[in-house]
């Protein structure tokens, strides 16, 4: 990275032709013109690949995400068969809150369990800010990627503030949100104490990946689903907004995706991403409505419909293929995560598929 005569931090790689910030993938998120429509996957490095299994059956995930041999392995793996536009850091969403100093655990078959569920602000005050050598593993394995993965982009990602909050405060996963619901309308201050200083160790997480080499970021609002619009706006906007905007001069893509948002589509366009990721419920036509014209859409194949005959999945995408025209930029992906029984080989054949429908010549001046 360099720094330009107005002071602004200047990625090295959006100066020169081709590279990772020329892919069809960053052009899209940019909505330029595109020579196909770029394609990678939620949860492409993981559960659905025997080699990813073979590597984890003997290592906790929050071991194999603090190693950046394994990092660097499982994240190349749905590059190497798929072909995707672009790889996407093999991570998970709490590996900065353990940074920060939460004595968590991801439990195979649950997920995040917290020891200490946040109640009090002294729980919030608790939560250490980070930097650089608290996830330097992080760093060290997204360059040992850059160079790997030469002119194909690495997406960084980090999870939102709202969903980390809901993980601190129900103590692992939910799925009423009780908890977390009546702390922000009980506690407000309280609330937006802890929202804050997640925001502030997810803007330090992604930058760190940013200086590292990423070509592009997702912030991941799992659960701002369970909100309505009015939550949404008061007790979750504000933070997210911090954490994108914050960014804004980091001269790389941003997407922001959650599940269950097509209320919050609007809102969400406003935090200030440059793109928006949609679930399936949600067709990709009518979000590119709601969100804007200044937003690229990312979606959002049902990732269920993977487990169906093959004409499905044809009819499938080329449908949400035809509706992401009407969208300034599209990336496909799912609406949500590979699923582990997934059969790799229609992952392969749906990357293929993709970039055979959209294939269309370009001027990339």
């Amino acid at each position: 990275m360099t720094t330009d005569t107005t002071g602004t931090a200047a990625r090295d790689d959006e100066s020169r032709p081709g590279g990772p910030a020329d892919s069809a993938f960053v052009r899209a998120c940019r909505r330029r013109p595109v020579p196909h429509t770029p394609v990678w996957f939620m949860r492409q490095a993981g559960r659905s690949l025997p080699e990813y299994r073979e590597i984890r059956a003997s290592v906790a995930m929050l071991e194999s995400c603090r190693r950046p041999d394994l990092v660097t392995e499982i994240t190349l793996q749905p590059v190497r068969r798929h072909n995707v536009d672009a790889a996407i850091l093999f991570s998970d969403i709490v590996v900065p809150v353990a940074a920060a100093g939460v004595d968590l655990d991801i439990v195979p078959g649950t997920g995040p369990v917290v020891a200490e569920p946040v109640r009090t602000a002294a729980d919030v005050e608790r939560i250490r800010l980070i930097g650089r050598d608290d996830v330097d593993y992080v760093d060290e394995a997204v360059r040992l990627l850059v160079k790997e993965l030469g002119d194909r982009p690495l997406i960084g990602f980090a999870g939102a503030p709202f969903t980390l909050a809901s993980y601190l405060v129900e103590g692992g996963p939910s799925r009423t949100h009780a908890k977390t619901k009546a702390l922000m309308h009980g506690e407000p201050e309280l609330w937006h104490a802890l929202a804050g200083r997640l925001a502030e160790v997810t803007l330090a997480f992604l930058r760190v990946q940013i200086e590292a080499g990423v070509s592009a970021v997702q912030l991941f609002d799992s659960w701002a689903g369970a909100l309505s619009e009015a939550d949404y706006r008061r007790f979750v906007l504000p933070h997210s907004t911090k954490v994108l905007t914050g960014l804004a001069d980091a001269g790389v893509p941003r997407i922001h995706f959650g599940v269950g948002t097509a209320e919050l589509l609007g809102a969400m366009g406003e935090a200030g991403a440059d793109v928006v990721g949609v679930d399936w419920r949600t067709p990709l036509d009518v979000a590119t409505r709601r969100i804007g014209p200044e937003r690229a859409v990312q979606g959002n194949l049902d990732p269920t419909l993977l487990l169906a005959p093959w004409p499905v999945v044809e009819t499938e995408v080329r449908r949400i293929l035809e509706q992401g025209r009407a969208a300034p930029g599209h990336v496909f992906n799912l609406g949500h995560g590979v699923l582990p029984e997934t059969d790799p080989e229609v992952l392969t054949r749906v990357v293929a598929l993709v970039h055979e429908l959209s294939a269309r010549p370009v001027d990339r001046g």
